[in-house]
């Protein structure tokens, strides 16, 4: 179960990138909350997007081939991206809303399945 819940976030996390990189204008202004963050910058876009397929390729990875490492490491920046958008909620006075729900279901949640998840993954070597 842990391998296939590090494939699905791995693989929500290249889509998402794909979207990023693809067609940057229509995320920066259909996702809830991004266009509040300020001016379109494509580059900064971009950047969001190479980070989301690192760690979406790593864990793909980590559940093809049961690597905790690999596992633990593209989930970092996954929960690290969602631990910032809980500072955000916060210091926007902790608000239940359309922003605060896809945050919710499209950073949070599966950001910490994926980590863990993989701090969990045993490793295939470790059974042999």
């Amino acid at each position: 179960m842990r391998n296939l819940i590090l494939i699905g976030v791995g693989g929500l996390s290249v889509l998402t990138a794909a979207y990023i990189w693809i067609a940057t204008q229509h995320w920066y202004h259909t996702i809830p909350g991004v266009a509040q963050t300020g001016p379109m910058n494509f580059h900064f876009a971009k950047d969001v997007g190479l980070a989301y397929l690192a760690s979406g390729v790593a864990l793909i990875w980590a559940g093809v081939k049961h690597d905790k490492s690999a596992g633990i490491c593209g989930a970092s920046w996954l929960v690290l991206h969602a631990l910032f958008h809980i500072w955000i909620w916060f210091h926007r006075g902790t608000p239940a809303d359309l922003v605060s729900l896809t945050n919710l279901i499209g950073i949070q949640m599966p950001a910490f399945a994926g980590f863990i998840s993989a701090v969990n993954l045993k490793s295939e070597r470790a059974n042999t």
